[in-house]
């Protein structure tokens, strides 16, 4: 499983842009945003979701690297 960073941008009904940053677990990046999305619509209530849909909504993904994942791998096989 690689760790992905997804992040969510829409504009409210304030004209305020309402950003969240979600971090996932998953095997490849369309498998991500799509666990993501949903963890994130879940936390939306009825007016946050119609304003998400009525003025789009605006996902960037990128996977956080593996070298961080692995030097804590390599310090717990250290001791």
């Amino acid at each position: 499983m690689k760790t992905f960073e997804v992040q969510f941008r829409y504009r409210d009904r304030n004209e305020e842009t309402a950003e969240s940053m979600v971090k996932v677990e998953a095997s490849s990046l369309p498998g991500a945003v799509g666990k993501a999305t949903r963890e994130f619509v879940k936390g939306l209530d009825r007016k946050q979701r119609f304003d998400m849909n009525k003025n789009g909504l605006e996902i960037t993904a990128k996977p956080i690297s593996a070298t961080v994942e692995s030097e804590a791998t390599k310090q717990a096989a250290a001791r």
